[in-house]
């Protein structure tokens, strides 16, 4: 468990600072200053996805059809449950004090009368769950989002969501488990971790395969509108939320017209023919 956190925050880093020497614009009018390094992320997004059609997606497929959704929820509750407490933390560094206290009596209570997490017992008395983490903090705190990263295997991020990375692995409450358990129990118990929020992605992941015509900026759109969302808690500026959804029509758009030119110009031929 310890390794694998490292790694991924090792590489995350390391792709921080390749990502500024491995792509370069063709021209200055072409650069996307949201996404300067897309030619690197483009190339981790097809790696990463390589790897999930093969491996991740296939057995998620099986883990949902076959675990029955009476077992695959307390076994989500879980693992939300141990990474809870960096929801916990991040309400008090934002300024919300009482969420941060709700969220930290959350985290107790399903701890233990919850079975370890297992049940969402403080949900049933009234305990909200919320999603909070250490890239919103910078966010509520002023710091610009910075250049969109696509980080191998990992997923979506930027510069300064990427910060999130060490501060989600030291409030992981597996990550201190792994000093007392066996290799032989964490291993499984860190696959099945993945394995349940490859399945809980099913659904998006396949909006995306049905629906996108350039599923890396389906992607990155999306992961953008997304930590504009969580930000401002569910109420982004108008201007910037509507500009994401803007230049996600706009490229939709060029693209449907280039497929409609491409299908007139093989219809003429047909008929020159």
């Amino acid at each position: 468990m310890r390794q694998n956190h490292l790694v991924i925050i090792l590489l995350s880093f390391l792709v921080m600072v390749c990502t500024g020497c491995t792509s370069t614009p063709k021209n200055e009018n072409e650069m996307d200053m949201a996404d300067p390094h897309e030619s690197f992320n483009r190339k981790s997004y097809w790696f990463t996805d390589v790897i999930d059609r093969n491996i991740l997606e296939p057995v998620a497929d099986v883990y949902i059809e076959h675990v029955p959704v009476a077992l695959q929820r307390p076994i989500g509750n879980f693992y939300r449950n141990l990474a809870y407490p960096n929801v916990a933390l991040n309400a008090f560094l934002q300024g919300k004090i009482r969420q941060g206290f709700e969220d930290s009596l959350r985290f107790a209570i399903n701890s233990t009368i919850g079975i370890f997490g297992l049940a969402d017992m403080a949900g049933h008395m009234g305990f909200k769950e919320h999603d909070e983490d250490f890239g919103q903090t910078l966010g509520v705190w002023g710091l610009n989002s910075g250049s969109y990263i696509f980080v191998p295997v990992y997923g979506p991020s930027s510069q300064r969501d990427i910060a999130d990375l060490p501060v989600s692995l030291f409030t992981d409450a597996l990550f201190y488990a792994s000093y007392a358990i066996s290799g032989p129990i964490m291993i499984p118990l860190v696959f099945l971790r993945v394995v349940d929020k490859r399945a809980r992605l099913s659904g998006p992941m396949k909006i995306r395969d049905q629906s996108a015509l350039d599923p890396y900026l389906f992607v990155r759109e999306a992961y953008t509108q997304q930590r504009e969302f969580l930000i401002h808690d569910g109420n982004p500026p108008t201007d910037r939320y509507n500009h994401l959804y803007i230049d996600i029509e706009e490229v939709n758009d060029d693209e449907n017209d280039e497929k409609s030119d491409d299908e007139n110009d093989k219809k003429r031929n047909k008929v020159t023919e």
